[in-house]
């Protein structure tokens, strides 16, 4: 087996059929980890530019469900609901979909921190049997020589590689795409916050009417 090249394409090719499987589940999970992290980072982007102009009064965009909730609940009278009332309902709507749809949006962060924690064990495992291989050379050729422990060590090491290269991106992104679904949270607070003022003071006319029970 050829070692003298240290890439992971040759360290895959010259590992054993375990140590394949386990690199290539890392390496799935590495790809994955990279979808996420895009998808998350796209999703971040795109609902902090649409809060930013609903509370400049552009278009709704993404947060659409959100203000169509607070629009919804606007056009309910209800006798005897004072103008605060009012807009604590209408705010409390538009939270209830606004959780609903961060929670939507940031679905892929529980995926990154189990490929986060799980990677670096699934690697310890390749690593674990890749020595194991290195003793069982040892044992069968009743040589201790660099010749005979390289194949196993270096399949160990390569499986520790690619674990550490899924978790530390997937560790990474988890972290700083939480604290960014957490800015987004106060921002689309604030955005509510705006709205039900504006819808509780009547400021867009009323659709329909419906009396209290």
């Amino acid at each position: 087996m050829d070692y003298t090249s240290i890439n992971p394409i040759t360290m895959f090719m010259n590992a054993g059929l375990v140590g394949k499987a386990v690199m290539l589940i890392l390496l799935l999970a590495s790809v994955w980890t990279w979808v996420l992290i895009i998808e998350g980072v796209v999703a971040v982007v795109r609902i902090g530019k649409s809060a930013r102009e609903l509370r400049a009064g552009g278009p709704a965009g993404v947060l659409a469900p959100v203000e169509a909730a607070g629009e919804q609940a606007a056009t309910l009278e209800i006798s005897d609901e004072s103008a605060g009332e009012k807009r604590e309902r209408i705010a409390e709507a538009m939270s209830r979909t606004a959780r609903e749809f961060l929670s939507g949006a940031e679905g892929g962060l529980p995926n990154l921190a189990v490929i986060s924690s799980v990677a670096p064990f699934v690697g310890l495992f390749g690593t674990v049997w890749g020595i194991m291989t290195s003793f069982a050379g040892i044992a069968q050729s009743q040589d201790t020589s660099l010749a005979v422990v390289a194949p196993g060590i270096a399949e160990a090491l390569a499986a520790t590689a690619y674990g550490l290269a899924a978790a530390i991106p997937a560790s990474i992104g988890y972290n700083r795409i939480g604290a960014a679904f957490a800015g987004l949270g106060q921002q689309v607070a604030h955005y509510i916050e705006d709205r039900a003022l504006q819808f509780g003071s009547g400021q867009r006319p009323p659709a329909r009417r419906r009396e209290a029970a």
